[in-house]
């Protein structure tokens, strides 16, 4: 049986084996050149996953793809197990943050709350209960004090922090996440990575882009490789291997194999 959470979203009870993701043969090009080939993989029922490459290796376009915001060639895409656009309240993004427009006039909480609308429906107002919702995902980021700041007038780290905190606003089951921890400050890292943690242990799904492969395996428990396509996906200690790294990264590997050395400690992180 699936849980009812709404008029069209289920999730199934965890012992039900059915994946947060089902990717099915997914390709995309641009501009007539193909930049992900037929990518096929399922996502862990809950955790923390890093989706991992070189540059232009297509780790954005995937998620683009995953959310309908960049048409596919090809392939199918499922949340637990039912057609993305019957699923879509159970989603959350937090896209690069060099793609927003930051001198939109609004607050913070303004912004955090648009994470509700899905929630409150098309054509209802916004109540006290929504904005209390959104107020918690602020203070849960660490920002309830910016909430009435307009949003171009915060720091990188903080508007990362707000769409974020967005996202948590949709209390999604799944979420996807684009470089959260790129070029960030020391206590927005720290902000967004106990964020991911809690996330964990609430049995949600998070998948996120990441540049960084000397803490990818202090952070991450999963790991999906790309380079055009799929190269390795499965659990870090067993697929963030010296093999797997040359296979993604090629010539730059030389520099970067060291890294696969940290995939020990996360039997430290649970």
């Amino acid at each position: 049986m699936l849980q009812r959470l709404s008029t069209d979203n289920f999730v199934p009870p965890a012992d039900a084996g059915v994946g947060a993701l089902s990717v099915k043969g997914l390709s995309v090009a641009y501009h007539q050149r193909l930049v992900l080939r037929d990518v096929t993989w399922t996502a862990p029922a809950q955790g923390l996953v890093a989706v991992v490459g070189p540059n232009g290796a297509g780790k954005s376009t995937f998620l683009k793809a995953v959310l309908g915001l960049t048409p596919a060639l090809a392939g199918e895409v499922e949340i637990y197990g039912r057609p993305l656009k019957r699923q879509r309240a159970l989603v959350g993004y937090v896209p690069q943050r060099e793609l927003v427009d930051w001198d939109f006039p609004v607050s913070a909480l303004d912004v955090v709350t648009m994470g509700r609308y899905g929630l409150i429906g098309w054509g209802r107002r916004i109540t006290p209960g929504h904005r209390a919702a959104a107020m918690a995902a602020l203070d849960r980021v660490g920002l309830a004090d910016m909430a009435g700041r307009q949003i171009g007038q915060l720091s990188g780290g903080q508007q990362q922090r707000v769409f974020l905190a967005r996202a948590l606003a949709q209390e999604a089951r799944i979420y996807f996440m684009d470089e959260p921890l790129a070029g960030v400050d020391a206590a927005t890292e720290q902000a967004i990575l106990a964020v991911l943690r809690e996330l964990d242990a609430e049995g949600r799904t998070v998948i996120c882009v990441h540049h960084d492969l000397q803490t990818v395996a202090a952070t991450f428990d999963h790991v999906l490789m790309l380079n055009g396509g799929l190269v390795a996906a499965g659990p870090m200690a067993d697929t963030l291997t010296e093999a797997n790294l040359r296979s993604t990264y090629g010539h730059q590997a030389g520099g970067l194999l060291y890294g696969h050395q940290a995939a020990g400690p996360m039997a430290e992180r649970r």
